[in-house]
């Protein structure tokens, strides 16, 4: 896509400190999500676990985990050099992974494969409901859509479809992080986001855009939530004490989405 379409982000003040994880007195949980293209981790696996445990999330939605070279072993040791373990996805989702604190408890597992065009890669989408403390019970999705317009728009559709069935197999809320391969203003993007709520355009910190590291120009990456679950704060954590800019450029050709939620009491 051609650069010109995406004029410089305009400066936006970065807030500092984002808000502490763990329970609230009224029973909600303030939870950090990230989401996170890792190319299969054929780059600097190192430089991307440092990136991943400076943002110290309690939940991680990975796109492109490895699929064909022994992609369990890999999930596995992505989940021990980040201090997390695997909640689901990989070979069940086709390379959307899930990655979560001990404190994060999984309720069920909803992974499933997407139609696929011919020709085309196979997708999937990895979902597990979990239960942090004394707050309601959420689905988090990580998803990775298609390169081709018409698959990708079939897959927008089908993903408010598979939030509604898990939705309706107990989850109050659901968080959706992903690599979309669209930009805000296109159409699947508006149709998730008049359902979802877009983390960074609801509460703007960091960055915004997130292709490509070295000349960061577009954003293809979000964290979506559902209106019942309020955003604290969205954005690259380009700033973010302790991640490194050499880190972020040397880790895969994505840049991460941090977003801290508030997910009510149960």
């Amino acid at each position: 896509m051609a650069a010109d379409r995406f004029p410089a982000a305009a400066e936006r003040p970065y807030t500092g400190d984002l808000p502490a994880s763990g329970p609230r007195p009224d029973g909600s949980e303030t939870v950090r999500v990230l989401s996170y293209n890792i190319r299969s981790l054929r780059d600097d696996r190192t430089a991307l676990a440092r990136v991943v445990r400076a943002c110290e999330p309690d939940l991680v939605c990975v796109q492109e985990s490895p699929r064909f070279w022994f992609p369990r072993p890999q999930a596995a040791w992505l989940a021990r050099a980040t201090g997390l373990y695997v909640l689901s996805g990989g070979p069940s989702a086709s390379g959307p992974l899930l990655l979560g604190r001990l404190r994060a408890v999984p309720l069920s597992v909803h992974d499933v494969l997407l139609p696929r065009m011919p020709g085309l890669h196979q997708r999937g989408f990895a979902t597990t409901v979990l239960r942090l403390g004394r707050a309601a019970p959420f689905s988090l999705t990580s998803c990775h859509l298609s390169l081709n317009a018409a698959e990708r728009r079939l897959q927008f559709q089908l993903l408010l479809e598979h939030l509604e069935r898990v939705r309706a197999a107990g989850a109050a809320h659901s968080v959706v992080g992903g690599d979309f391969n669209e930009h805000p203003g296109d159409a699947g993007w508006e149709l998730l986001a008049g359902r979802l709520r877009d983390a960074w355009a609801t509460a703007p910190w960091g960055s915004e855009y997130t292709s490509v590291p070295e000349r960061p120009y577009q954003r293809l990456d979000a964290v979506f939530a559902t209106p019942g679950v309020e955003v604290l704060a969205s954005g690259v954590p380009d700033r973010l004490p302790g991640v490194r800019p050499a880190d972020l450029t040397a880790a895969t050709d994505h840049l991460p989405v941090l977003a801290v939620l508030r997910i009510p009491a149960g």
